[in-house]
């Protein structure tokens, strides 16, 4: 009786126990028994109700397994394991999935680096099987943190740490590839778990030892293969949390300098993400730029010049609203490192060396130039509507003498430091503006933008001139002709330049007609600047040949002329008492500039007048010849020969050789003068800003002058005043000079004309009624101060007395 009892003890174990049991072979080298897994494998499949008790005997197998340290045993359990999950397909197979992953974590925290790699295999397995059903309670945590740990391992064989750090990599792979397409999982992209995966990844991107490993046994390229699968699977709302971690880690890590690391992290950034997402990126960085504001300038620099490659790639497609600010925050940061640098960077550096100092300066410069590239090769890449926007926007910021500037506060930093701003500012103009083509010159040079780039023009500093004309230049040339034009020189053969125009269009003829004048009177005017060099000329002709061939028409040409003549005048007559090589550099451009004008027009006598004087002067004066004038050795004459008129061109042969249909010859009869505005009124010709002097300046000015209105009377007013001889004929010839002046000058000088008296009148009436009326009694009460005390008396409406002249 005892036998037969025990006999039946083996029979009575479930089923499921003893298939699992038969799995596992005497010697755990002989691996797992094939046929008996089968038998288990169709058994879980036909009572899928069991998987869930076989999942726990083999988590129980398992657990005890690794406590004994018989490693053979467990490999065959998690093969077992893996080929039931692979196999079975069900509702029942959740709870299978919890006693799994209760296993692999068992092994990730073991300690061991073969049973860490090994639960780490198993659950990547898991990763890639796509569930018929979410899970509502599966949670992650643990496996975030262990992959996380296992990315930094430290162990101490280069081999073994080699391959837990490639398990770690590929087990947050697998958490993300289980995550992120699961609605219910998104607490992965939350900031604590966040702030785990991405600063694994970066840590094996950047510490590439194994650089000669290819594929998945490299580290450095596995981590960045999962960043790149990460940021690719990033939604609208994930942006953010995915790029934080970066910026810190970047930061702990003191990666900003040397940036290269950097850069290539934000390049992996922008190409992984979608395009419509780029511009979280931007913000992100500008943020942190804001927040290193008080930062080492080679810090600032590297973010900036992360920013430039952000920009670079996000401005290829949609950048969103994100435009103006980026170009907000540059400018900002470029005002602040103009003052680190003259203002602030002198009191800290006043008890140091000199070279300390120096060495400030240059990582300043630093700072600057990559602001200066990324505004321009930001605004080079927008497309055409955009960057006029852009340009606007810059432009309002450059501080003019004459108009307010509210975000660059110039007061502060002085003269140096404000031409320092406007330099900077009218360089990334230039890459701004570089390959614009604008279909109307209005779109191109709108009033807004013209005005206050002509008035940086007649500033006196020769570098902001010459960067002002290399704006027009790259606004006005739309086809690439600039080039063939380089330097100030007599062109003998303007055909062989193979230069490309096109009919002037209407719109551009309006444009001419309304704003024309007003670039003429800037060239003039820049012409005879003390401080010119050999640039300067150069690219006044610059200027003056794209506008003839882009803008020029029969009105244009004459036009450009007359500007010529008046030039040429300027110089013999010489009222501005202008140093002998400015007054040779004037010559110089004009003879380089008819010539150049003849051959465009195609007029044989025109072509020949002007060969004949370069042919006088070559003889008689090379100095008025721009290929010897600009020469280092080059012997300037003490004065201008006026009497010589071969050296000189005349007005009356090039009207008689433009005696054509289609010129108004009688127009070159009449000398160009510049106009009168506002720029002058208010000397706007200083390079820098100070708002408050200015506000002094115009009060000042609109305040009559008490000692002109009482004239000293002398004996020789008395005189003047008792002789009034020949004031009739005086008065009949100045009658003359005003009709003749209305009959022939042109519409734009006799407007300019008006509008100037209009303007004067409209000042003068305002000053008056300034003077004369006050302000009416208001029914809300006035305030009265007697004896020191403040009273408010309130006037009822149908007592108000109002003065006649507001009636």
């Amino acid at each position: 009786m005892p036998t037969g009892v025990c006999g039946c003890c083996g029979p009575l174990r479930p089923r499921y126990k003893r298939l699992v049991d038969n799995i596992f072979p005497e010697d755990p080298k002989d691996g797992l028994v094939k046929s008996d897994m089968e038998k288990l494998t169709f058994y879980a499949v036909s009572a899928p109700e069991k998987l869930d008790r076989i999942g726990e005997y083999l988590a129980e197998r398992l657990s005890r397994d690794v406590v004994r340290h018989r490693y053979g045993y467990v490999v065959i359990a998690m093969e077992a394991l893996d080929q039931l999950l692979m196999a079975c397909h069900s509702q029942s197979i959740k709870p299978f999935v919890e006693s799994f992953l209760h296993m692999v974590a068992k092994l990730l925290e073991s300690g061991e680096p073969d049973l860490q790699v090994l639960g780490t295999n198993s659950f990547v397995k898991f990763a890639n099987i796509e569930e018929d059903t979410p899970s509502y309670h599966r949670r992650y945590d643990f496996f975030v943190s262990q992959f996380s740990a296992m990315c930094h391992s430290t162990h101490e064989d280069s081999e073994t740490r080699n391959r837990i750090r490639v398990a770690g990599i590929k087990g947050l792979q697998g958490v993300v590839r289980k995550t992120v397409n699961d609605e219910l999982q998104a607490i992965i992209w939350e900031p604590q778990h966040m702030d785990k995966l991405i600063p694994s990844m970066l840590f094996n991107m950047q510490d590439n030892e194994d650089s000669e490993r290819s594929g998945e046994e490299n580290p450095a390229s596995l981590a960045e293969s999962c960043f790149r699968e990460l940021l690719g699977r990033a939604a609208y709302g994930n942006m953010n949390n995915a790029v934080h971690p970066v910026l810190v880690h970047l930061d702990n890590h003191h990666l900003w300098d040397p940036n290269d690391f950097a850069v290539s992290c934000f390049r992996i950034i922008m190409y992984s993400i979608q395009a419509q997402h780029s511009h979280h990126v931007i913000q992100q960085v500008l943020s942190h730029l804001d927040t290193h504001s008080k930062n080492t300038p080679r810090v600032r620099a590297g973010i900036v010049q992360v920013l430039l490659e952000t920009v670079a790639i996000a401005a290829k497609g949609s950048i969103g609203p994100t435009v103006l600010e980026v170009f907000n925050t540059l400018l900002k940061h470029l005002r602040m490192s103009v003052d680190f640098e003259l203002g602030d960077g002198s009191r800290r550096n006043s008890a140091s060396s000199h070279s300390s100092t120096r060495t400030k300066e240059s990582e300043e410069r630093i700072v600057q130039n990559a602001i200066i590239q990324t505004i321009g090769f930001f605004g080079g890449n927008l497309p055409d509507y955009q960057r006029a926007e852009v340009m606007m926007f810059i432009m309002g910021k450059v501080p003019v003498y004459g108009t307010p500037c509210h975000t660059l506060d110039t007061v502060k930093i002085g003269h140096q430091g404000t031409k320092r701003i406007q330099a900077m500012l009218l360089s990334s103009l230039i890459m701004v503006t570089s390959g614009f083509k604008c279909k109307t010159m209005c779109a191109g040079l709108p009033v807004s933008f013209l005005e206050p780039l002509c008035s940086i023009s007649l500033m006196e500093d020769s570098e902001l001139r010459q960067l002002v004309l290399e704006i027009l230049h790259n606004i006005i040339d739309r086809h690439d002709n600039r080039a063939k034009l380089r330097g100030i020189r007599i062109i003998p053969n303007v055909a062989a330049l193979k230069i490309k125009r096109e009919k002037i269009s209407k719109q551009d003829v309006v444009f001419m007609k309304k704003h024309g004048q007003q670039l003429y009177r800037h060239i003039y005017l820049g012409c005879k600047e003390d401080d010119n060099v050999q640039k300067n000329f150069e690219l006044l002709f610059t200027a003056l040949a794209l506008i003839t061939i882009e803008l020029a028409n029969e009105e244009v040409v004459i036009d450009l002329m007359r500007l010529s003549i008046a030039l040429q005048d300027m110089a013999l007559v010489n009222e501005e008492n202008m140093p002998m090589f400015i007054r040779c550099g004037i010559m110089a451009l004009v003879a380089a500039y008819l010539n150049f004008l003849s051959q465009m027009i195609a007029n044989p006598p025109f072509c020949q007048h002007v060969s004949k004087v370069i042919e006088m002067r070559n003889l008689d004066a090379p100095h008025l010849l721009p290929e010897h004038v600009f020469r280092e050795k080059c012997v300037l004459p003490d004065s201008l020969d006026r009497d010589d008129v071969g050296l000189y061109f005349q007005t009356a042969d090039l009207a008689e050789a433009l005696s054509v249909p289609g010129y108004n010859v009688e127009r070159l009869a009449i000398p160009y003068i510049p106009q009168v505005t506002d720029e002058d009124r208010l000397s706007r010709r200083k390079s820098f800003v100070d708002t408050i002097s200015l506000q002094v300046d115009i009060l000042s000015n609109s305040l009559p002058d008490q000692s002109q209105l009482a004239e000293e009377i002398t004996f020789e007013t008395l005189k003047k005043a008792i002789d009034t001889t020949g004031l009739e004929e005086q008065e009949r010839e100045r009658r003359r000079q005003v009709m003749e002046k209305f009959q022939k000058a042109p519409f734009e000088e006799i407007a300019a004309h008006c509008e100037s008296k209009a303007s004067m009148l409209h000042d003068r009436l305002a000053q008056i009624f300034e003077l004369t009326i006050r302000p009416p009694p208001s029914p809300s009460g006035t305030v009265t101060v007697t004896s020191g005390h403040v009273q408010y008396q309130s006037v009822p409406v149908y007592e108000m007395k109002f003065p006649d002249l507001c009636v």
